[in-house]
């Protein structure tokens, strides 16, 4: 089965390509059905070829983007944990026990903009999943005692998370990068907010009465199941969901308008350099989106000159890589290079912004273009080939902008950036006044200009 779907991407990719599709032009080849319940909440179906087997996400948008209140941050991720705790009807061992028997596995995780939950097991069973998800969204129930145990273990969390360098670095850069919007703090929140976090039960209460309502929310189900299945399962296990009254209002980041550094002295690992880039909001409309993704490609992957200069050529630095990530609001585009000697950092950084301004200039050949763009649309095509693997990329696309449809239009996009939108791209965002500069070495200082 799995053999003859990556057969079946591989054929979708090349025919995209080739023009065929160009009418619809959808790098996911099955229909998306979508309804909305009267109370707010998005249902959306997926029928794939898995035979007695579903994938159940309910994509909660909400994330630590939507943490606007001072003193209080880190409670979207503490509501991954918080969810698994139990209800009058199914406390916790009693819900993991129903899970056994329908053969699924839960498990959750939370991003700047969303936190997931998601299971997928015996597609036969999908009413008991509707059920004991919907009791919990609804019926979360929790003692102070309780609300204090799980706010230590969110602690304990940070603390072995943040044993790593990298960590503690990501923690530094955002802090540095953004001074009002509430990107400023990483996922797991700031270290004295989570520290204060057992004295804010009354708030974890109101966090939860805000936020986990069906406006927020949308259940996706991908597999062995119809669209009038799901629809009524939805009605009724979640019609009754009341619709909330509260909007988070997420401050704008002010323009930056010059260069800033963010450095860890730490021997312990190789040393590290990321060059950030304020780059825009994620859309399926604007072009600078996939382009500076593709950009990304072209300048820094593996196939990219630079990469074969300073990694196999001159053996600078252990690895280079550039990244973008979709955001609801503006984020930072990274490129990052490990180490060999620290002392390399200053003529690395240099190597690798002159390649950005060469480019600007430049540009590429329209093959290495077309070649970059088929690489990465293939490599997409190829991690949706389950019903997880497609429930977890709608639920990207809907957490960006509520709608799993854009998948398609997004990737559509792709096929219509050419070199001028890269270095259009380049010469808008990939500019030094918008620029944060991250390192980790043995030095006091980081000493990159």
């Amino acid at each position: 089965m799995k053999t003859m779907l990556m057969i079946v991407a591989v054929l979708l990719v090349a025919t995209v390509w080739n023009g065929a599709l160009s009418a619809q032009n959808k790098i996911l080849p099955y229909p998306i059905n979508q309804k909305q319940l009267a109370n707010g909440l998005n249902v959306v179906t997926v029928q794939f070829d898995s035979p007695g087997l579903a994938a159940f996400f309910i994509v909660e948008r909400v994330g630590s983007r939507n943490e606007v209140e001072e003193g209080v941050t880190g409670f979207a991720h503490f509501f991954e944990h918080m969810m698994f705790r139990g209800t009058d009807k199914y406390p916790r061992d009693k819900y993991n026990d129903v899970l056994k028997s329908i053969g699924a596995g839960a498990n959750a995780n939370t991003s700047l903009d969303r936190t997931i939950y998601h299971m997928t097991g015996d597609a036969t069973k999908l009413e008991t999943m509707f059920e004991i998800e919907a009791d919990r969204f609804m019926n979360l129930n929790y003692t102070e005692h309780d609300f204090k145990t799980e706010a230590g273990a969110v602690k304990g969390e940070y603390t072995k998370n943040n044993a790593s360098p990298y960590a503690q670095l990501e923690e530094n850069l955002v802090n540095t990068a953004f001074d009002k919007h509430t990107y400023k703090h990483t996922t797991m929140g700031f270290l004295k907010d989570i520290i204060d976090m057992p004295n804010q039960y009354k708030y974890s209460l109101e966090f939860f009465n805000r936020y986990y309502r069906p406006e927020y929310a949308t259940i996706v189900v991908v597999g062995d199941a119809k669209p009038e299945q799901v629809n009524a399962l939805a009605e009724k296990y979640f019609g009754m969901w009341k619709h909330g009254t509260y909007v988070s209002t997420v401050a704008p980041e002010p323009k930056q308008d010059s260069a800033r550094y963010t450095h860890l002295q730490n021997g312990s690992i190789p040393p590290y350099l990321s060059l950030n880039f304020k780059t825009p909001a994620y859309s399926d409309v604007d072009i600078n989106v996939p382009a500076i993704d593709v950009l990304n490609a072209v300048l820094f992957s593996e196939t990219s000159p630079l990469y074969k200069k300073l990694v196999l050529e001159e053996q600078k630095v252990r690895s280079l890589s550039g990244d973008m990530m979709f955001t609801r609001d503006p984020y930072l585009s990274s490129v990052e290079a490990s180490f060999i000697k620290k002392e390399d950092m200053q003529y690395v950084k240099d190597e690798i912004m002159k390649a950005i301004e060469e480019f600007k200039k430049n540009g590429t050949t329209e093959k290495n273009l077309a070649d970059t763009k088929s690489r990465m649309k293939y490599s997409y095509a190829m991690s949706i080939d389950n019903p997880s693997g497609i429930a977890n990329s709608l639920s990207t696309f809907i957490t960006l902008i509520g709608d799993p449809e854009s998948l398609n239009r997004m990737y559509a996009m792709y096929d219509k950036v050419t070199v001028d939108d890269l270095k259009a791209a380049a010469a808008k965002y990939f500019v030094p006044s918008g620029l944060t500069v991250a390192t980790i070495s043995a030095d006091a200082q980081g000493g990159v200009k």
